[in-house]
């Protein structure tokens, strides 16, 4: 039997920290969804890598520079460094929706940017969002999506009644990864 990859994405917004219409501008607005930090936390003690891929249009738009985005980035690593969490890197699409880049989900540059950076084969890799285009991106590489409700999860599934049962929904990421390591004990 082929030794499973101990790889994980994640998206940011909505499954790690909160959600905001208004954007994440700062480091000061970050905050971590309930949960989530310990789930990472988890789950690299668990020994797997983890990564994040987030849409970061907010650049684009010109509401946060890349240098802001940094100081975000920089916050939620130490926030998970600081529960015993690591997160290994962060891979971001910087552009609006209108620029129609290969980077933004649901569209695999992300994903293929994380399988050329770590020179991995993405096929089964766990991936974990709260929107469809999560979804969408994740299935292009062939990787495992699982839905969490925390976000945009629960509108993502009520638009998308076909999801149930066609991937794991879970209602947070502390409940994703605690079943997926329970998963593998039982293996």
């Amino acid at each position: 039997m082929a030794r499973e990859l101990k790889f994980i994405i994640l998206d940011r917004d909505g499954v790690i920290n909160e959600e905001s219409a208004e954007y994440i501008k700062s480091s000061a607005e970050w905050r971590p969804i309930p949960g989530s930090l310990e789930a990472i936390s988890l789950l690299s003690q668990a020994g797997y890598t983890i990564v994040v891929a987030t849409n970061q249009s907010g650049v684009g738009r010109g509401y946060y520079t890349e240098e802001d985005l940094a100081e975000i980035h920089q916050k939620m690593i130490a926030c998970a460094k600081a529960q015993g969490g690591v997160i290994d890197k962060v891979f971001y699409c910087p552009h609006r929706s209108d620029e129609h880049c290969s980077c933004r989900k649901p569209a695999s540059g992300l994903f293929e940017q994380i399988a050329a950076a770590y020179k991995i084969d993405l096929s089964g890799v766990v991936s974990i969002g709260d929107s469809l285009r999560d979804i969408q991106a994740a299935e292009k590489l062939a990787c495992k999506p699982i839905l969490v409700l925390t976000g945009n999860g629960e509108e993502t599934l009520k638009n998308n009644p076909e999801l149930h049962g066609k991937i794991p929904v879970f209602p947070n990421l502390l409940t994703a990864a605690q079943t997926l390591l329970k998963e593998r004990e039982n293996v």
